[in-house]
């Protein structure tokens, strides 16, 4: 299950070379395993020679793992089988009033679980994992310490839907898809900024995801700011200036009655600009200027590979010019590229998560977790 797990699909014969099994085990295994629903047909590999052989991957016996945003607006569920297959997706765009985020998360999943439950035919497949990314950092001591409402909400979680739950940073989730699925496949280092209502960044490093001594690597938001000889920097002053609510802010203050209404958000602000609005235009790029500052800044501090912007106002593609311009007159000529994932990366990067712990459940080896977060510790009852 191991190899199959790695290889992703393989014919019969690739399967034997590489466990080095004779032809009548490999068959008996394979026979198997398909009655088990642990193994697939996934096509034809028709060879040089015109012979044939059957493919192989996960079968839907190998189960299914959900990856969840939660976002500022919305709770986006995406369900994937362990050989990255899509099953399901559900968004939650609005919570009621009386109802807590878990209860939102809850029916999101209810609803993706559903859709997995319907598509699967009489063999139903068990729910592997499911991994929440939230707009928190995230650490051992965090979990352990200052974050009880969220054990309470993975501990209701763990118990509605009986399967293990993990819980990751969204940036780093977001950062994670862009590398497996998206603008940086072929990427070993990548730095991933996210822009936004707030600002952050995720590091992969050699493929994997570094987190820092504390789990905190990558608040850019907490790099001091400003430099001034006249102003004190504050707390997360960075992520407030950088952020897409005082941006906004900054537009409407500036904004003359000659140009027309003003946007009422970065989403129409951009609209204006693409339609050739002088006006707009000119605050997109002081807006792509300021952030190809810190763009620069991330540049110099970890020599990424490639530098990918995400986020609702970071994937947009009218910032790449201004914001390329800057790194170059600041730093070192570095490739920059907008996520191609959109709206869907951090639900995938979560997903990504889940699917590498439903494998190393699933294989018996753990060291294929390389994506895991720290697990919370549960807490003695009194």
């Amino acid at each position: 299950m191991r190899t199959l797990a790695e290889q992703g699909s393989v014919t019969r014969p690739q399967l034997g070379a590489l466990l080095a099994l004779s032809k009548p085990t490999m068959s008996a295994a394979v026979s198997e395993l398909d009655n088990l629903g642990l193994l697939a047909e996934k096509g034809i590999h028709k060879g040089a020679t015109g012979r044939s052989a059957q493919i192989y991957g996960l079968g839907p016996g190998a189960g299914y793992v959900i990856g969840v945003d939660i976002g500022a607006t919305q709770i986006r569920a995406l369900a994937y089988g362990l050989d990255d297959e899509r099953l399901g997706a559900a968004t939650k765009t609005k919570l009621a009033a009386d109802k807590s985020s878990t209860d939102g998360l809850i029916e999101v999943i209810d609803e993706v679980t559903s859709l997995v439950a319907a598509s699967s035919g009489r063999r139903a497949r068990p729910l592997g994992a499911i991994a929440v990314a939230v707009p928190l950092s995230v650490s051992e001591r965090r979990l352990k310490e200052d974050a009880l409402p969220l054990q309470d909400m993975l501990a209701t979680l763990r118990k509605r839907f009986r399967a293990p739950v993990i819980v990751e940073n969204n940036v780093n989730c977001a950062a994670i898809a862009e590398h497996r699925f998206g603008a940086a496949r072929d990427i070993d280092v990548l730095a991933y900024l996210q822009v936004g209502v707030r600002i952050g960044l995720g590091l992969i490093i050699d493929g994997k995801l570094f987190r820092g001594a504390n789990g905190f690597a990558g608040e850019v938001g907490r790099i001091p700011f400003p430099w001034s000889e006249t102003e004190v920097p504050t707390r997360e002053a960075l992520e407030h200036f950088l952020g897409a609510n005082a941006f906004m802010e900054r537009v409407k203050e500036g904004w003359s009655g000659e140009d027309g209404e003003v946007p009422a958000g970065a989403r129409e602000l951009f609209e204006l600009a693409a339609e050739g609005s002088a006006t707009a235009q000119a605050w997109v790029d002081r807006h792509a200027r300021d952030i190809g500052r810190l763009v620069a800044a991330c540049i110099g501090m970890f020599d990424p590979g490639r530098m990918v912007l995400g986020g609702g106002v970071g994937q947009n593609p009218m910032l790449i010019g201004e914001v390329s311009k800057v790194v170059q007159e600041l730093t070192w000529n570095t490739e920059i590229a907008v996520g191609t994932l959109g709206d869907d990366a951090t639900a995938l990067g979560a997903m990504r998560i889940a699917s590498q712990f439903g494998l190393a459940q699933l294989t018996g080896d753990p060291s294929g977790a390389i994506l895991l977060p720290p697990t919370p510790r549960q807490r003695r009852s009194a």
